[in-house]
Formats: C-alpha cells, structure tokens, sequence
C-alpha cells in the first residue's frame, strides 16, 4: 500500500458514491459541527465586549442571546423552506442567482466563501483558544498548534465525506454530551441554591467598570454574538449528500442542529449570568475562556472538567469540518456556472472536490498566520459574509413562491420575508458595529472576489467564442510541416527524436548550440549516424543547423532560430519536437537540466497558430 493510500484511502469508483451517503447521525458533525461549535465562541466574543462594565455587564448577556435565539428560530424556519424547494442542494448562491438575478448570486457566492474560509480559522484558533486556557504553558505555541490541526481536518476530508462523519462522530457526541450535563449540574445547582449557585471553583472576578452600557455597546455585543449563528446554511448546501429520502434526511438534520444549538445558547447564558462569570481579556496572560470557567463553577476542576474542555477543544477545532464539507460545494456550483476555473468542478480520488479542499486549507492557513491565531482578531471579520448570505437567500425564497405559485406558497413566502428582513436588519447592525474593527476588509473582499469571478466568466466567454468552429473539418491542402528538433548531443535520446520527426515530414532540422566551450562531437558524428543511413534508404537527409552562443545560452538561440522561421513561413505548420530524458522516480528530476521544459513554455508564450510543440520521451527505467 503506498503512503498516499495510507494518507487519503484507496481510490472510489464513480458507482460507489450511493455508499458514501449519509444519514443524519453522521450529518450533525458533518454539517453541524459549525453552528454547535459557535456555542463556545459565540457568547464568549459577547461577554469579551461588557468587559468594561464590569459585573453589571453579565446581566447583559441573557436578553441578548434570546435576541440571537429569536434570529436562530426565523432564520431556520427559512431555511426549512429553502430544502424543500431546492432538493438538489440550495445554497445562498444557488437561490439568489436564480430568483434575483447573477449579480446578487455572485454576491452571496462571494460572501459564503469568506464566511467558510473564516469558520475554519476561527473555529481552529478558538479550539486552540480553548486548550490554552486549560494549559497556559501552550500559549507560545498557539499557531503551531492551529496550523498542525488544519492539516489533520484537511487530510480527513480528503478522505471522503462518510469516513469524515464517521471520524468526527465521537468527539461531536462527547463535546454535546459534556455539555448538556455540565448544564443540567448547573441548573440543578441553581434550583437547589435557590436562584445562587455556590461555584465548585469560584471564577476571577470582573474587572471595575469603565464605562456605562450604551445602545452602540449593545449592538457591538449582539453582532459579535450573533457568530453563534455561523454555519446554519450548511445542511440547504449538502441536501444531496444525505440518503433517501434525502429532503426529509436533510430537514430533520437541521431540526436536531439548531434544537441543540437553541439549548446550548440559552443554558450558557442562564448559568453565567448565575454564576457570575464575567470573560477575561483573550490577550491577558491569566486568560480563560468562558466556557471553562463556567464548567470549573459547576463541576470543579476534576475528571470531568478536563472531558469537557477535551471535548470542546476537539469540536471547535473539528468545526472547520462544516467549511470543508460546503465550500468545495459551493466552487463546484460555481465553476458549473464559468465563475471560478473548471477543475473546481472535478471530484479526486475519495469522490470529493480535491481542489476546493486544498484552497480552502491554504487560504484559511494563509489567515491564521496573519491573525497569529488569536479568535477575538478574526471575529470582527465573520459575521458580515454569513448574514448578508442568508438575506440574499432568504429574498431569492420570497421571488421563488412569488414565481411558481400553489398551495401554500403565501405562507412560505411570508416566512421567508420575515427571514429576509431579520438578517438584513442583522447585516446593517453587524457592519455598523463592527465596521472598524474590521467589517471594512469584508466589505473589500466581497466585491474583489465578485470582480474576479465576473473576469473568469469573460474569459470563458471569449475563449468559447474564439474557438468555436460550426464549419465541417477541412480536408484539403495537407502539406507536411517544417520539423525543428533542438539537439545538444547524439544519444538515444536523440536518435528517438529523429527517427520519429522522419515519420511525419521529409523537412526535418536539427537545431545545435555551440557555446564554444570545447570540441563539439555531434557535427563530426551527423554525416555518420543520420546523413549517410538516411540517404541509403531513401529519406531526405536531416539538416543540421550550428548555432552560435556568446553568452553559452542554449534556449535563447533556439528559441530565436524558432521565431525566425516562423516570420519566413507564414503559411507553413511548424513543429517543434523535444526529446526529452524521463526518469523513473520523481526526484530524479532534479538531476538533470529542464531546458525542454523551459522552451516549451516559451514556445508557448510566443508562439502563433502554425506552432506545435511535441515532447518526444525517452525513459530511463534502469
């Protein structure tokens, strides 16, 4: 078994991809591990802003995450919608191009994208965020850790979509586990301590208040919370990932995410605001994260602690699983439709998008190297992409029922306004909030990254009007082209060269360098082993052309020699053989001069119509 099948799995057959399927347990951490692992950052970056009110802020944090929950429930009845009416997968991008029109698709295809390179690097960085907080002596290491991390999940879903769910299972179902008991410990405490729990580890105490609460700090706090809701979509992208029936495998997938989601959401904000617990400074060296201090409080730091935050560490980490599994997806749609180059829409070896994976990997890494893997840097970056998504998504439902009518049509479509006008609402607040904090380099990027896809479309639509030929195939006037084959000595190599140039024109040219470096073999050689065999059996004798080379440059004068005889044959084809040593093992490679290839390329670069260019291999197999 060679190390790639180690790595990534043996090859699946096109017909196995009904058993790559998935039912809805392997769904939540496939599809779901984004917005369940938000329960952790979420209300963290929340608390992380009422910081300067001190203990006073904490009581905060209860109204505006049922402001976040009420959002949760409107957007996931939407979206409930959006599965039915698009069982062949309805992402944001797919919807809005259909029912609004090109542009606003191509304007929620380029806010997905940010938003899912963003749930992988915060996702990452809060994971890490997460083992740091229960072991400060790794705070050195923190991006080490995130970039290590990112090339694990890459490997795993290069492994295949199944073998994915089936590795994340575990952790998604311990971290979910932890949680609900830590919260039911914690509201049986608060039931038996009449309404004030005595915490088992007593967190550190607010900081004095530095300022009063405000509207404006209450808006900043209700658009960093609202990353809670990150990750919602992804079930509308996959519906055809699931098993039949797959529109109601997808439903209740997304059913069960945001029930936990809603659950976890409101019992972390009850029992903090209970307990007490106030968010320390992400960049302070005393640095814990809520959830941690929340769990110490209620359990202790014993067994069950370390689980927990185990657990946690693993699924927010794992989370970037939700951006793997949907923004191949989302390039595959678009490549379909000429946005992004063609390969994105080629499925490798384990039946997934190879190259989607691969970008999302690097750009997200690209990221937590800037961002030196902090959470709180990245989430002023979030929210903007994810929710301007869901209002173009939402506006796209409200012109489909308009369009196709029928029963209950109405109802669906009033849902998917209310929808649409919620996260609309929601986009202007968080933009507002988080403008400069960073929201701008998302409102930069959208618009850059439209522009791009708007040039790939041109582009394909240029090269498809200049290669398209509705005429029959011609079949008159054939003449042999002029055969140039670049030679630097006489070898097998060569000999192979030439014997197969003969074959195909009786105007053959042997193109040689002298960099007057020494005696030169080959014009000594030529009359022997090409002119006189090629005379005695009756074929045009090769022409040998020296050229000369001052400056020891070889493709230079070749190339020249090449373009030359191009300007005094216009209407002749030129073909341009390279002989050329292939080795066995790869890193052979290196071991000799790559001047076939770099002529090739130039050959390419400048060359016209009339120019071909053929590699002649000779291989080494000793």
């Amino acid at each position: 078994m060679s190390l790639i099948d180690v790595l990534l799995g043996k090859p699946l057959a096109t017909s196995e991809e009904r058993a790559e399927q998935i039912g809805a347990a392997a769904g939540i951490p496939i599809f779901g591990l984004d917005a369940l692992s938000s329960a952790a950052y979420g209300p963290e970056a929340a608390l992380t802003l009422l910081i300067p009110l001190g203990a006073a802020g904490i009581a905060y944090i209860w109204p505006v995450s049922v402001s976040i929950i009420v959002l949760l429930a409107i957007v996931y009845f939407s979206y409930l919608q959006t599965i039915q009416a698009y069982p062949s997968g309805g992402g944001s991008y797919t919807v809005a191009r259909e029912n609004l029109g090109d542009f606003p698709g191509l304007l929620a295809a380029a806010a997905l994208m940010i938003d899912y390179i963003l749930v992988v690097a915060v996702g990452i960085s809060a994971g890490v965020g997460a083992l740091v907080s229960a072991a400060p002596g790794l705070g050195p290491h923190t991006l080490a850790i995130c970039l290590g991390i990112l090339v694990v999940i890459t490997l795993v879903n290069l492994r295949g979509v199944r073998e994915a769910g089936v590795i994340f299972m575990v952790p998604t179902y311990l971290f979910l586990g932890s949680l609900v008991v830590a919260l039911a410990i914690g509201f049986a405490k608060l039931l038996v301590g009449g309404g004030s729990p005595v915490p088992v580890v007593a967190p550190p105490k607010p900081v004095a208040a530095t300022e009063a609460a405000s509207l404006w700090l209450l808006l900043k706090v209700f658009s960093s919370g609202c990353t809670a809701m990150t990750g919602v979509e992804a079930v509308s992208n996959g519906v055809k990932a699931f098993r039949e029936p797959a529109v109601k495998t997808a439903q209740r997938t997304l059913t069960v995410i945001i029930a936990l989601l809603m659950i976890l959401l409101a019992g972390i904000a009850w029992l903090v605001r209970a307990y007490g617990i106030a968010a320390t400074d992400p960049g302070s060296s005393g640095y814990q994260s809520v959830l941690s201090m929340l769990i110490a409080a209620i359990a202790g730091r014993g067994i069950f602690y370390y689980v927990s935050i185990g657990s946690i560490l693993l699924v927010l980490a794992l989370s970037a699983n939700t951006a793997f599994a949907d923004f191949p997806r989302l390039c595959r749609a678009i490549a379909g439709d000429d946005y992004l180059p063609r390969s994105f829409t080629t499925r490798g070896r384990r039946l997934v998008y190879t190259q989607g994976i691969t970008v999302l990997a690097v750009l997200a890494a690209l990221l937590l190297i800037q961002f030196r893997g902090v959470t709180d840097r990245l989430i002023p970056l979030f929210a903007v992409g994810a929710f301007l998504a869901f209002t173009l998504s939402q506006f796209g439902m409200v012109a489909h029922w308009r369009r196709v009518k029928g029963p209950g049509s109405a109802r669906s479509m009033l849902l998917n306004g209310l929808g649409a006008v919620a996260t609309g609402v929601t986009v202007l607040v968080v933009l507002t909030a988080k403008f400069a904090e960073g929201a701008w380099v998302t409102m930069l990027l959208i618009p850059a990254i439209v522009m791009i896809m708007l040039s790939v479309k041109r582009h394909y639509r240029r090269v498809a009007e200049a290669v398209a030929s509705p005429g029959p195939l011609e079949l008159t006037a054939f003449s042999a082209p002029l055969v140039v084959v670049p030679i630097d000595r006489w070898s097998l190599v060569a000999k192979r060269a030439m014997k197969f140039a003969l074959n195909i024109s009786p105007e053959v040219t042997a193109v040689h360098v002298d960099c007057g470096e020494g005696p030169d073999d080959l014009c000594v050689q030529w009359e022997t082993y090409v002119g006189a065999p090629a005379r005695e059996v009756g074929f045009a004798e090769p022409k040998l052309v020296i050229l000369k080379s001052e400056f020891r440059s070889v493709i230079g004068p070749v190339f020249d020699f090449v373009l030359d005889l191009q300007k005094k044959n216009p209407a002749r084809q030129i073909a341009v053989l390279l002989p050329e040593l292939v080795e066995r093992r790869w890193y052979q490679y290196f071991l000799h001069n790559q001047r076939p290839a770099i002529l090739k390329a130039w050959l390419y670069l400048r060359g016209n119509q009339n120019t071909v260019v053929i590699n002649v291999p000779w291989y080494f197999n000793k």
